[in-house]
């Protein structure tokens, strides 16, 4: 009866919250499913935590926000147990956990990097789109951003000023703008920030567009050359890169500039794997975790996408239909 019942649920596009066990028998996963998660996914995640197990009563999410680089050495440097690693940065899983802890990285979603600020902001009346550089190195304007060394946002807004050097071409502008933010204006999430913005105690800070719109922050608009956001434009932010600590302790590495890309696997030993995956097909149902990101300022890839086809046999069998391949 229940191959029957799952047939039927599937073919009314249940199928993407559906595990098929050894058996053939239809089940709801169950258990503690762990997900480690970049901080500017904490307001949908947050949202589909619950709306994800209200469809599995059985299961219990437990959320670990922080910067992506950060928590991605939390699994890798310090074994902490995970089923599900989400990245503001794709090339973070790259980077840290791919192939020894993990096989694939699905990118799920997109951003923008914008400039927040609030009305109490030193010329706040001022700043625009073809203005905010300069309005960022005015003697007394206090700036900042998040910890490059554990956070994709803190990376990206020092890759944003670079590019706006090259775009708008003011040679030493990259340089002039970091003389004039003291490291002491550093956090360790870009939505550590926003409450300093609100507050007065920063007049501008470096954000993506979902965390400005989460918080009714005021934001500063881009250029499509600086913001990150297109991947039209993928072969001109590659001219820009941010040195990063490593791993290991006196190591460092280069990030190179690319268009904005949040990506998502399941560790190899994940201790939940059947809940794991339950909730990877949710996030990728346009009826499900894409509803949310979208609602939430963070648009969608859809459908997501793996740069390879060696990739994509990676993939769990129940995701594949909402997966593409994209090199």
């Amino acid at each position: 009866m229940w191959n029957r019942i799952g047939s039927m649920l599937c073919a009314t596009g249940f199928a993407l919250f559906c595990i098929i066990q050894s058996g053939g028998a239809f089940a709801a996963p169950s258990g503690k499913l762990i997900v480690f998660h970049a901080g500017s996914l904490t307001v949908p995640f947050a949202a589909m935590e619950k709306e994800f197990e209200a469809r599995y009563p059985g299961v219990d999410v437990q959320r670990e926000s922080g910067g992506s680089t950060r928590m991605a050495r939390l699994i890798s440097e310090v074994g902490k147990p995970a089923d599900l690693m989400a990245s503001a940065d794709f090339q973070v899983i790259d980077k840290s956990l791919i192939p020894e802890l993990a096989e694939f990285n699905i990118r799920f979603a997109t951003n923008e990097l914008v400039l927040t600020y609030s009305e109490h902001s030193r010329f706040a009346d001022d700043i625009n789109t073809d203005n905010w550089f300069e309005i960022l190195g005015r003697p007394g304007v206090v700036w900042g951003h998040s910890d490059p060394n554990i956070d994709p946002g803190g990376y990206r807004s020092l890759m944003a000023i670079q590019l706006a050097e090259k775009y708008y071409q003011k040679p030493g502008l990259y340089q002039r703008l970091l003389d004039n933010r003291p490291k002491g204006n550093l956090r360790d999430k870009s939505v550590s920030l926003t409450s300093m913005v609100q507050n007065g105690d920063m007049d501008y800070a470096w954000a993506y567009r979902s965390i400005a719109l989460q918080h009714n922050l005021k934001f500063i608009t881009l250029d499509e050359h600086v913001n990150l956001a297109n991947l039209a434009y993928d072969d001109f932010y590659r001219q820009v890169s941010v040195r990063v600590t490593g791993e290991r302790p006196g190591s460092y590495l280069d990030r190179p500039g690319r268009f904005v890309a949040y990506g998502i696997t399941m560790l190899k030993d994940a201790p939940n794997r059947e809940a794991a995956e339950a909730f990877l097909a949710y996030l990728l149902d346009p009826q499900g975790g894409q509803r949310l990101l979208k609602r939430n300022g963070q648009p969608p890839f859809n459908p997501a996408f793996v740069p390879s086809q060696t990739m994509y046999r990676t993939l769990p069998a129940t995701l594949r239909d909402l997966v593409t391949v994209i090199p």
